[in-house]
Order: C-alpha cells, then sequence, then structure tokens
C-alpha cells in the first residue's frame, strides 16, 4: 500500500529529495528509493499500512520527558527524519509476504545533539508493542555508561506516559537497573557492555549499536549479526558521529552503505540515513555544511543558533576545531592544533587501481625499527614531475593479537591485502626484509637505483644491501629529513602523487605529527605521532633520495628547500 500524502516521514523525504534542499547526496538517494516504495510505485516493497498506524498511536500515547519539547507527545514533537527511520525500518514490506520486513540494517550517521539516542529508545518502545512475544532487544556501545543512556531514554519516556506504562492500574513494563521488560509479551531490552569476547551466545530479534565509530572492532556488531541467523525478521541499528580516525568500524559501514546507494553492490536489506556534508572545504563561511549534518537544525532556530556560535569559536579557537568539526558537522579532522601531517582525504584522493612498475626506475627506503616492533620498507619512481609509491609493513607473526588489541588495527585484514607481511614470533624477522628488498627488481620489473635506510638498528642489513646496490645513509635529523617531508606534502596536496590500495598507509598518515626544529624545519616526528607511522617515515627516506637523485634536477619540477 502507499503512505498517506501528508504523512511526516514522507513530506521529509520529499524534502530531502529536491535537488537543492538542504540534504547531503546520500541522505538525497535513499529518499528517492524510500518515496518510490511509499507512493506504490515499486515492484517488490510496499508500506504495512497497519504497521504505520500502529507507529502513529503508540507515539500519540508516548510523552516526551525532557528538553525543548517536554511534556509533549511524541507525535506531535518527532523530528522528520526519525518519522522517516522509524517508517523505514518497521514498516517497509515485501509485496508477496508482507509480514516481512525490508531491512535487517538500519545506519544512521548524524552529528552531535540530533537526538539520535533518543530516537533509538522510542525504537526500542515500538518494538515491544510490534515484536513477537518473547523478543530480545540489545545495545551495545563503546562503554557501559554509553549503552545504558538507550536504557534512560526508555525508562524515562515510560515513566512519563502513564498511557503507555499502565493499563487498567496494572504496570505493563518492568524498569530494573539491567533489562525493561514488556509484561504483556515477555519481551525484554538489555544493555550490554562492550566486550571482546563475551557476546557470541545472544540471539537478539533486533540490536543497537550506538557509538560505532568509537569501538574498537566490529566485534560486538559481527556478534549480534551472527546470533540472528534464525530470526525472520532480525533488525540492527548502526549509529553514531564521526571520529576524528578513519580506521574504525563505523567507517567500514558508512563505505559499504555508499557503495550499495551508487550501485556498485547489491544489497535490498540496508537503510542507510548518511548525514555527513558533500563537501568539506570552506566551513569557516559554509552553512550548508551544517545544514547537511544536523537534520534537526532545519527546524530549530535554537539549535541552529547554537550550532552557528560552535563554529565561530571553532574559527578563533583551534583547540575547539577538531569537535566542532568532527561532532557537529561529521567531518574526519584532526586539527592543525596537533600538528597533523597531512589531511588523510587529501592523500586518498591520490589512491589509483593500478600502478605499472615495469622497467622504472625506484628509490627504496626502510625504517628497520627494533626488532618487535613494525618496520617498513617503501619504495618511490617518478614520471613526469608525479610520484609513484608503494609501501609495506612488516610485523611480528607471533605478536599479531597483542597488536590488534593495542593499536586497534586488524592486521589480519591487511595480512591477506598483502601490504603487511608478517614475520619471525615475537621478533621481526630481519631475513625476510632482507630478501623482500633484493626480490624487488624481479618482483616488480624495475631497476634500483638507492636504498635509504636509517642508521638505528640498519646496519647489518645496510651492509648486505650495499653488496648489490648503492646504500645511503639518510639522518634522522630535522635539517636532512625537512626538504623530503616538504616535498611528500606539496606532491600530495597538488594531486601529483598515486598509490595503490593500501589502508595501512592511509592509517599511517592519519597518526603522523610533526613538530618544527628552532629553524622551522618539519619533521615527523615518532614520539608525538598518534600511533604506528614506519609506513610514512619508510617513504620520506625514499623521497629524500629521489629528490636529491632526480627531482632537483628536473625542469618541471620546483622545489624550495630551506
Amino acid at each position: 500500500m502507499a503512505l498517506s500524502s501528508d504523512h511526516p516521514a514522507l513530506i521529509f523525504a520529499r524534502k530531502c529529495a529536491r535537488k537543492n534542499g538542504p540534504a547531503p547526496k546520500y541522505v538525497r538517494m535513499q529518499c528517492k528509493e524510500f518515496i518510490k516504495i511509499a507512493s506504490g510505485k515499486h515492484k517488490k516493497y510496499e508500506i504495512n499500512d497497519t504497521v504505520v498506524k500502529k507507529i502513529d498511536a503508540i507515539l500519540k500515547l508516548a510523552i516526551m520527558p525532557k528538553g525543548l519539547k517536554a511534556g509533549q507527545t511524541l507525535h506531535e514533537c518527532s523530528e522528520g527524519y526519525q518519522w522517516l527511520l522509524y517508517v523505514a525500518a518497521l514498516a517497509v514490506v515485501h509485496k508477496k509476504e508482507p509480514s516481512k520486513r525490508r531491512y535487517e540494517t538500519v545506519l544512521l550517521e548524524i552529528a552531535r545533539k540530533n537526538f539520535k539516542t533518543y530516537t533509538v529508545g522510542t525504537l526500542f518502545i515500538l518494538l515491544f508493542i510490534l515484536e513477537p512475544p518473547l523478543s530480545k532487544f540489545y545495545s551495545v556501545a563503546p562503554d557501559g555508561a554509553l549503552s545504558r543512556e538507550v536504557k534512560e531514554a526508555i525508562a524515562d519516556t515510560l515513566r512519563m506516559s502513564p498511557l503507555l506504562y499502565e493499563y487498567m492500574g496494572e504496570k505493563r513494563f518492568k524498569i530494573l537497573r539491567d533489562y525493561v521488560e514488556f509484561l504483556p509479551n515477555k519481551s525484554r531490552y538489555i544493555p550490554l557492555n562492550y566486550s571482546t569476547s563475551r557476546m557470541d551466545g545472544k540471539l537478539p530479534n533486533v540490536y543497537l549499536a550506538d557509538e560505532v565509530g568509537a569501538l574498537p572492532s566490529s566485534y560486538p556488531i559481527e556478534a549480534m549479526r551472527s546470533g540472528q541467523l534464525n530470526i525472520l525478521n532480525k533488525l540492527g541499528f548502526i549509529i553514531s558521529t564521526k571520529y576524528p580516525t578513519i580506521d574504525n568500524p563505523f567507517e567500514e559501514e558508512v563505505a559499504y552503505a555508499k557503495k550499495v546507494l551508487n550501485g556498485v553492490i547489491k544489497d535490498e536489506k540496508i537503510f542507510a540515513l548518511l548525514f555527513e556534508p558533500d563537501e568539506t572545504e570552506g566551513w569557516e563561511n559554509n552553512d550548508k555544511i551544517i545544514k547537511q549534518a544536523n537534520p534537526v537544525a532545519w527546524t530549530s532556530s535554537v539549535i541552529w543558533n547554537d550550532l552557528l556560535a560552535k563554529r565561530d569559536r571553532a574559527i578563533e579557537m583551534e583547540s575547539a576545531r577538531e569537535n566542532f568539526l568532527t561532532k557537529h558537522c561529521n567531518i574526519i579532522y584532526a586539527g592543525a592544533g596537533t600538528e597533523t601531517f597531512i589531511d588523510v582525504k587529501a592523500v586518498q584522493k591520490c589512491k589509483v587501481k593500478e600502478i605499472d612498475w615495469e622497467g622504472r626506475e625506484v628509490w627504496v627506503g626502510v625504517d628497520l625499527s627494533m626488532s618487535n616492533d613494525n618496520t617498513s620498507v617503501a619504495f618511490v619512481a617518478e614520471d613526469n614531475g608525479v610520484v609513484l609509491a608503494d609501501c609495506f609493513a612488516f610485523i611480528p607473526e607471533g605478536r599479531i593479537d597483542e597488536k590488534n588489541k593495542f593499536e586497534k588495527i586488524d592486521y589480519r585484514r591487511y595480512i591477506k591485502g598483502g601490504k603487511v607481511i608478517a614475520c619471525g614470533d615475537l621478533t621481526v624477522d630481519y631475513s625476510t626484509i632482507e630478501r623482500f628488498v633484493f626480490d624487488l627488481e624481479d618482483a616488480y620489473g624495475v631497476k634500483i637505483t638507492a636504498i635509504g635506510f636509517d642508521r638505528y638498528n640498519a646496519m647489518s642489513s645496510a651492509q648486505k644491501w650495499d653488496e648489490k646496490y648503492n646504500t645511503i645513509e639518510v639522518k634522522q635529523h630535522s635539517s636532512v629529513l625537512h626538504p623530503a617531508t616538504k616535498l611528500l606534502f606539496e606532491q600530495i596536496m597538488d594531486g601529483n602523487f598515486m598509490y595503490t590500495e593500501n589502508p595501512l598507509l592511509e592509517i599511517n598518515f592519519q597518526n603522523a605529527r610533526c613538530t618544527f626544529d628552532t629553524n622551522l624545519n618539519r619533521y615527523v616526528n615518532k614520539k608525538k605521532s598518534n600511533g604506528k607511522v614506519d609506513m610514512v617515515v619508510s617513504l620520506i627516506n625514499a623521497m629524500y633520495l629521489l629528490q636529491q637523485d632526480r627531482l632537483l634536477n628536473y625542469s618541471g619540477f620546483v622545489s624550495q628547500v630551506i
């Protein structure tokens, strides 16, 4: 069936679908799909009118417990995006099987203070009544306090809503410290503390993963999904704001949803509202950036004015900038105040599908750290002023699980991708690294011109390479590293840099922090960086050789060496 043309969910979807409307691109794309279903024009899916009527009726009984609209019914004060989420998640069904919902994953990317946690609390209240008896609902977050915020939202709403909370003088909900239970059908909601191993035994009809951008791994989400294998109408909500990292479970979910919306992957079971700005430049005066991340600000002048005040503060105070851009604009930002080497988005723009290395002259940079730590080998070439690069990391095979836990990086994934090589046991096997360099020419069809190394931990390997190749010590001093560091930065920012798929290299760039000496020479500082940067350091060593040997003498290339 079709949804009533004056229903708030459809009104909001149409507002978002307008070409010059306030919604960002991916929200617009998702809303166009919803409008097609809501208008009765989709071949496979329709709106379950009975469920919509139940949603409307329940929200008329639920009372907002606090905030700007305290005392109003949720039917009166729910925002447009909330209506869309409720109807899409719970009322879009298969035409041939109206009892079967279409969506199994609902992804919401939205800035802070847009009532996202309360939205999910409301969804659970709806599910208490709409789902079958004995249903189990779970929420998981980076810590127990965050997970229990949803429970508090549910409890506050129920206690302020007597027509929901009680019936003929008897309470219909049991609210305890560890769970909330809907007594008529024995359905129960349970907030969970984060764990890396204790969630596999759960059987959730519905789960919520909140603030997923702060989760150390995707284990809780995958454990919840695994527990739903035998559920007909399985449903999971994945919600978060942005966090100042690209290597977190939420960014993986967002990237997947974008591929679905772009038609690259076919998956009809995911519904995604990605309120992130289409453009991130000019945030200082571009109101559209704030609007696209904050749908509640479209109708609330109080919130809109507060966001403008926060923007003014972020412009004047660098210390406030990262929080504003990340949490209120959904822009990944690591801040000039932290002396970030380079914006990882600029790096990612340089990524290409493949590089033809055959016959190229290359310069190799190595960063051989302590034997129980990451080490790296990078090599670069130059093609008409464009730098081509590839980087590899080497880690102790016996420390993979330990490193995954403490660094919050899935090294096994990157090993499968071929850019990380596990060798040795509790320490890196230097002979593997030495062999890797010796094999480069045959493996890639290249000619090694020189190998640059840091004297620390590399003398033995360098002596072996020196029997065949020209090896050069790259002194790890700001006066030596500054020109190559500056060159790498400029090549990337100007788009004159190429590399192939290498997520760990991107993470290394994201981690890299720079310091300046008394002469304002800039260099990547390992101790002040926010994680491993070995791949960036080896790349800078290679860039040093390239700059000295080729680019300073290339007429099409301009380099200022300070």
